[in-house]
């Protein structure tokens, strides 16, 4: 029976009526991303008029809204196949996208404690779950975020805050030449001047270089500057690289400035024994950022921050509202307002508590070790083919290589030759001022069988040296 007057609230019999369809799509869609091409992204006249139609004054048809998003989905990167081997994979399970589902139908606001405590304690459970994997003390507090680059500026504001608060002119932040560039968007978003944002050069290993790190604070100092905050890799997107954290912890105590471990890409291999012996140190951070959208497979817009300290964050972000005085205060649970930029905010503690509730954390153990797995495969495979140089051995699940002797343009038509096989999508980056191609194993979806796969269109792909010489004249 339907609602005709109140058509946004639909029956019962409706709501099935609509769920049950998309559950089929998204049902199909998983059942056959094996097969999908890696990269087929043209998006047509055609099919784009169709997207920038306006929304009719009047009700529409399911089934065509739904064959539209179909297509549409087809118009993009397989990010969520096995098949993405290109920047930083993570694979959406579906598992999470079910608990979104339930999170927006209950639709509950957990920006303060007192409109929805359950759910909060919920989501509080599982950021006690982050601390506690990563050893931190009790005064600890995880966040969950859109993402890396939003963890990455709560972080720096907390440390902005606690060493130059009202000197925001004066305060100095340092990333590692290879860090991720949302370090030092963070650090202008902040109010950091783009002249006092250090990028620390690296040794021949890809590794914040500790002298030199150490010159920069000093030679700040000394011009009366002030520096707040160390940021360092735990997993760099070019090579994967991991940061000397035990070394960066002692300096950073040593020379009295914040420790901000980026470990978006890395972090969550803390749950195997090989990535917790490699990511040893980071227990020692002010803060670490996390994206569970990456390493824990989880869709896109799920990032975490872990700061040793809660009262950093509440020292930062506590802004009281006359308002909001009838919440009250709980002080067995987070006001997450108060921790964070954000008053609003979606129900995120849903799509990571029900995978890992119904799942298992064994089962994300076991996926991360599979990667592990398959990076040392890989490399062990490049490493063997003469005709490429493979400089440095993977710390986790990315594999930099190039075409021995031979010169960027080669590199790049490398690079296309493997990618037109629509098997797959890897990337290139540019290391040393040298462009290198990127292996990244972390799709939850990608096993041994279409690795192999891979290996094998990289090695027929490379050209002959004349090949190469006759595509590069």
């Amino acid at each position: 029976m339907k609602n005709d007057q109140r058509p946004l609230e639909p029956t019962a019999e409706e709501i099935r009526e609509i769920a049950n369809p998309i559950i089929d799509l998204l049902t199909e869609f998983l059942t056959n991303i094996d097969e999908r091409p890696a990269s087929a992204n043209e998006l047509t006249p055609e099919l784009r008029a169709e997207l920038a139609a306006p929304p009719p004054e009047g009700p529409g048809e399911l089934e065509p809204l739904l064959d539209l998003t179909r297509r549409a989905s087809e118009v993009a990167f397989e990010t969520a196949g096995p098949s993405y081997l290109a920047y930083i994979p993570g694979g959406g399970i579906i598992t999470a996208a079910l608990a979104d589902l339930l999170a927006s139908g209950y639709n509950r606001y957990t920006g303060k404690v007192t409109p929805a405590p359950a759910f909060v304690a919920l989501e509080a459970s599982v950021l006690r779950w982050l601390c506690d994997l990563f050893e931190m003390p009790e005064s600890s507090q995880a966040l969950l975020t859109t993402g890396g680059s939003l963890a990455n500026m709560t972080a720096l504001a907390a440390a902005r805050t606690k060493y130059a608060d009202g000197r925001t002119g004066k305060a100095v932040v340092y990333v590692g030449e290879h860090g991720h560039g949302s370090l030092a968007k963070a650090a202008r978003t902040i109010g950091v001047s783009r002249h006092h944002i250090r990028m620390i050069p690296s040794r021949p290993d890809l590794r914040i270089d500790l002298d030199r790190l150490r010159e920069l604070v000093a030679a700040d100092r000394a011009a009366g500057l002030i520096p707040i905050a160390v940021c360092a890799a735990a997993g760099t997107t070019n090579t994967g690289t991991i940061d000397l954290l035990p070394e960066l912890a002692d300096l950073a105590t040593e020379l009295e400035v914040w420790l901000h471990v980026d470990a978006a890409y890395g972090g969550f291999f803390q749950l195997t024994e090989r990535g917790k012996k490699r990511l040893n140190g980071i227990e020692r951070a002010d803060s670490i950022t996390l994206d569970p959208h990456k390493s824990l497979f989880l869709p896109f817009g799920t990032g975490a921050l872990i700061v040793r300290d809660a009262s950093d964050l509440r020292r930062a972000f506590t802004e009281e509202a006359d308002y909001l005085q009838d919440l009250g205060e709980n002080d067995e649970l987070p006001d997450f307002d108060t921790l964070s930029p954000e008053l609003s905010r979606d129900f995120r503690g849903l799509r990571l508590w029900l995978p890992l509730h119904l799942h298992g954390v064994g089962a994300f153990r076991a996926a991360l070790d599979e990667k592990l797995d398959l990076a040392e495969l890989a490399y062990q495979h490049l490493s063997a083919d003469e005709r490429l140089e493979l400089p440095w051995e993977p710390d986790l699940s990315i594999i930099a290589f190039r075409l021995r002797d031979e010169d960027d343009e080669a590199q790049l038509e490398l690079l296309r030759r493997i990618n037109a096989s629509q098997r797959v999508l890897i990337s290139s980056t540019r290391i040393e001022g040298r462009i290198y191609l990127r292996l990244a194993i972390l799709s939850v979806r990608t096993g041994q069988d279409r690795v192999r796969e891979v290996l094998e269109i990289i090695g027929n792909s490379i050209p002959s040296r004349a090949a190469v010489s006759s595509a590069i004249s």
